[in-house]
């Protein structure tokens, strides 16, 4: 892959911004933080088109809540083709992280973490997908 440089014209409080936004960030430059920006960008628009992407789905729950893991269990039956695997971490005595690798759809994959994340009894739980070519 090649790489082109080019000139951007940006008002001062865009820069400003894009220049808070490499900080936050740690980016090295700002060439870095724009492509990931553009990259991000490109995500959600193919995100939108339902094209076929590999996603997470992220969940933080209380274990001990009363059959949280049987609902989790009978939504995640209903997407076998997109699920490739489940792994479960305790993170203290009461609270489980379940992180869910995905393929597939953009839209059955949204549609998945939806079911899983409103679940009653779900304390935060992130859907997150990446494009590949």
């Amino acid at each position: 892959m090649s790489v082109v440089r080019f000139g951007v014209s940006f008002e001062k409080k865009v820069l400003d911004a894009l220049d808070e936004y490499v900080l936050e960030n740690k980016f090295s430059n700002r060439s870095q933080a724009l492509r990931q920006l553009v990259n991000k960008h490109i995500v959600e628009k193919k995100w939108l088109c339902n094209n076929w992407v590999a996603g997470t789905v992220t969940l933080v729950y209380d274990h001990h809540r009363r059959d949280i893991a049987n609902h989790l269990g009978e939504i995640q039956l209903q997407f076998t083709e997109e699920i490739l695997s489940v792994q479960r971490f305790t993170l203290n005595e009461h609270n489980s992280m379940e992180v869910i690798a995905l393929n597939g759809i953009s839209a059955r994959l949204t549609k998945l973490a939806d079911e899983l994340i409103s679940l009653k009894g779900i304390q935060h739980g992130k859907l997150t997908m990446s494009r590949f070519d």
